[in-house]
């Protein structure tokens, strides 16, 4: 199932619940419209009984038999629809209609109970033959206790039912069919701009980063969606062209002290030097090797920031790093006449990284070791 579920478009989902839904929704409907007729036609079929019953109450069976000729006569064309029976004291039929074709009319307790108010008793009753009717009871007198009963086969009803559900048989399945064409429509209607926005974005790389998805106007759910793809585009478009701009940067960066440190060995390799000159081309190397190792060291710290909101915090001894500057410091300042020492240094600390603290006090030494003639000094201290 969830293989299938993973298989199904996005657009053939949505029909399906819509399809499904809207069946659930008919289906209720149906089955209350259905119990609704059913009660109607028992209802009309109950109007039906106790006017029938009323007539023949009212046509003198309680005071003389009527033979069943002369009650068809009274009832009219409704009596062939409906069976009828008297009963006298005791249960024992009086009068009876020939429709009741051998038909026993059960008089129950429940009748008798309420024929003692002068109140009729609807029911339905299964007969022996296991055929439903809806059977109505009337009090004809109190005293003996005589009674009509007016019945009629469920088979009209059942017929109307049945043809309601034949009918729905058909309605159904089709207004189904209709509203799922109807709703893959819809669906494609409504997908239509996300497959637009999706070939846009698959023509969208690192390579041209400047297109952009169409916005509708409409400022619905979709257009919201593609501000924000777009946003996430535009970021994407800097962050790669910084990435670019950093990559020559770092090239051009790199080449000139590549390059001295390349020429100054191979002019030592061209000819047997004196040791003199063997110290001048290490230390014209050193000096190249040191500022290549600054600035890895810069672009580490430059990526660094970069991969994170925030450098990590702990407790750091600022004359331990202040040490260390000044060791690197006396390397960076050999050969040049500048004096680079440490001062006087009280205990402190603080909460920040080793490293780049490092690199800022490095830099700040170096910078005064460049700017800074022949002969002076460098001092750190730390008050």
């Amino acid at each position: 199932m969830r293989l299938l579920r993973r298989s199904l478009s996005v657009r053939t989902r949505l029909t399906l619940w819509y399809g499904g839904v809207l069946l659930a929704i008919v289906l209720v409907i149906s089955a209350f419209s259905y119990f609704m007729l059913r009660r109607t036609l028992i209802s009309g079929a109950d109007v039906e009984l106790l006017m029938v019953g009323q007539v023949i109450r009212d046509a003198g069976f309680g005071e003389a038999r009527r033979s069943e000729a002369e009650v068809r006569d009274i009832l009219g064309p409704r009596s062939l629809d409906v069976f009828y029976r008297v009963t006298g004291p005791g249960g024992k039929p009086e009068a009876e209609s020939g429709a009741l074709r051998g038909r026993h009319l059960p008089l129950s307790a429940q009748a008798r109970e309420r024929g003692r108010t002068g109140d009729p008793t609807f029911e339905t009753v299964r007969l022996s033959r296991g055929e439903r009717i809806r059977l109505l009871t009337i009090p004809l007198t109190q005293e003996p206790a005589r009674f009509v009963q007016v019945g009629a086969t469920f088979s009209d009803i059942d017929r109307a039912l049945d043809g309601y559900l034949e009918t729905l048989g058909v309605v159904v399945p089709l207004g189904l069919g209709l509203a799922l064409v109807g709703g893959a429509w819809l669906a494609r209607s409504a997908l239509r701009p996300v497959e637009t926005m999706s070939r846009t974005a698959r023509r969208i790389s690192a390579q041209d980063l400047t297109q952009r998805l169409p916005l509708r106007g409409t400022s619905d759910e979709l257009d919201h969606l593609a501000e924000t793809l777009n946003a996430m585009f535009a970021r994407l478009d800097a962050a790669f062209t910084h990435i670019r701009r950093f990559a020559v940067d770092a090239a051009h960066e790199l080449r000139t002290p590549l390059t001295v440190l390349k020429g100054g060995i191979e002019v030592a390799l061209r000819a047997d030097r004196d040791p003199r000159e063997y110290r001048d081309v290490l230390r014209s190397s050193l000096e190249e090797v040191e500022q290549l190792i600054a600035l890895a060291e810069n672009l580490l710290l430059l990526s660094r920031l970069r991969m994170s909101t925030s450098l990590p915090r702990h407790a750091v001894e600022l004359e331990t790093v202040l040490m260390e500057a000044v060791d690197t410091g006396v390397r960076l300042a050999d050969g040049r006449g500048v004096i680079v020492r440490l001062g006087a240094v009280e205990p402190v600390i603080v909460h920040g990284d080793h490293s780049t603290l490092r690199r800022a006090l490095v830099n700040l030494v170096d910078n005064a070791i460049k700017y800074t003639r022949a002969g002076g000094k460098v001092e750190l201290s730390l008050e």
